[in-house]
């Protein structure tokens, strides 16, 4: 008896994610960042095993704070994960660029790292961005990173610049509320020319949890259109943080999805909302009319993930 080939599964969502994990004591749901170092060790590996485990395979970060440190003492072992490395900025210095990129992984107790980004893109459009270029180039000749890149807003000319400089990835902020870099054609650009697309601000910055007592002063105007957006996503009862998983996992050109997490709670929020089906639901219909004042007025000023 002969049976039919199998049809392949559809990809998991959890495939395309990678995490960020937040270390700010005012981030954490509990005080354990703020906590004795064993304790926030523990609750770091905690988070690590329940990402593991779940099957995240990327984790992102960056040089500030006490995040490496951390994450290089509570790997699991073996450990499953790849990492991307951010620079520090161009003013420090070419030397300093390179050198904290090193340090990153020695911090994070690897030999070498899947990514390195300039952290700001606007440092390769200077007099000195090829040269900071040509030092990315070095360390992934040397095999310390296998895919070199950087971190970009729409405003940057992404993919005019991936193009330019033959960039392996491109990180770039996109989410339910400032969908400009899908609509423009702008994610879709940077695939053509042969780069990875990581998206960031997938929670946009944590406004889409916030309500209008949670909003600073400075973006109370905005309170109403948040508020609408909440009220049509629970009319298709779907809640916030499904909806934004749903829809950046409904981009065909990103090849990663950066969620920032501060827990292990967190964690399984986020598995849980990125298995969770949602209701077909008009995006066009959910973002914001100006995203851009919005959505940089409001960066890292909400408490929730990013």
């Amino acid at each position: 008896m002969t049976h039919p080939p199998a049809t392949p599964s559809a990809p998991s969502p959890i495939d395309r994610l990678a995490l960020a994990v937040a270390t700010e004591p005012e981030r954490a749901v509990n005080p354990f960042m703020s906590a004795p170092s064993g304790a926030r060790e523990e609750a770091m590996r905690f988070l690590l095993q329940t990402g593991a485990e779940a099957g995240v395979r990327m984790i992102a970060t960056q040089p500030s704070g006490d995040g490496e440190r951390l994450l290089g003492q509570a790997w699991p072992f073996p450990s499953p994960f790849r990492v991307t490395v951010r620079t520090v900025a161009l003013s420090e210095g070419l030397d300093r660029v390179e050198a904290r990129a090193r340090r990153s992984l020695e911090r994070l107790g690897l030999p070498r790292g899947e990514a390195l980004l300039v952290d700001n893109a606007a440092d390769l459009a200077g007099a000195e961005g090829r040269a900071l270029w040509d030092r990315l180039q070095a360390l992934k000749a040397r095999g310390l990173f296998r895919s070199i890149g950087f971190c970009a807003t729409i405003e940057d000319g992404p993919a005019l610049l991936a193009r330019r400089l033959e960039a392996d990835v491109v990180q770039i902020p996109c989410n339910l509320l400032d969908q400009r870099a899908a609509a423009e054609g702008v994610l879709d650009e940077i695939k053509s020319v042969g780069a990875e697309v990581h998206l960031s601000s997938v929670f946009a910055g944590g406004l889409l949890f916030a309500g209008g007592d949670d909003l600073p002063p400075h973006l109370a105007d905005h309170a109403q259109a948040l508020s609408r957006t909440r009220r049509r996503l629970a009319e298709r009862r779907c809640d916030p943080m499904q909806a934004a998983l749903a829809y950046v996992f409904s981009l065909e050109a990103v090849d990663r999805v950066v969620a920032s997490v501060a827990s292990a709670a967190e964690m399984r929020a986020i598995l849980a909302a990125a298995h969770a089906p949602c209701p077909d639901l008009n995006w066009s219909e959910l973002a914001l009319e100006a995203p851009a004042a919005f959505t940089a007025d409001a960066r890292i000023r909400i408490s929730s993930a990013a």
